[in-house]
């Protein structure tokens, strides 16, 4: 699936990253802990996030991430936003919480490990 299925089906706000959105997504990964990211992540997963400064595109860009998406209608930093876009990184925004946005991307087939 790619990301502007998974923006259609749930309805996420494209925050960054708008010519992006045909990566093709299979994983993802769900903290708020930089190194357990770096630790843990794969290349390619999708990150769901509550963390808004830029630090977050720094940890997407290392791990080779498909794009951010922030919970709770959680809006990025305005530095995010200049370092996601200048890096070439997807940043999205759902309203949902963590757990049932998590549920949601496993039943469209984004499984995590």
């Amino acid at each position: 699936m790619n990301l502007i299925e998974i923006v259609e089906k749930l309805q996420l706000t494209v925050k960054t990253g708008t010519d992006l959105l045909d990566k093709e997504i299979k994983r993802g990964y769900v903290s708020d802990l930089m190194s357990d990211v770096m630790a843990n992540a794969n290349e390619g997963d999708l990150w769901v996030t509550l963390q808004i400064h830029q630090n977050i595109v720094a940890v997407a860009v290392m791990k080779s991430l498909g794009g951010i998406i922030l919970i709770n209608s959680r809006e990025p930093e305005a530095d995010t936003v200049q370092k996601a876009e200048a890096e070439g990184l997807p940043i999205l925004i759902s309203d949902m919480h963590a757990f049932e946005l998590v549920g949601r991307l496993f039943e469209l087939g984004v499984s995590g490990r």
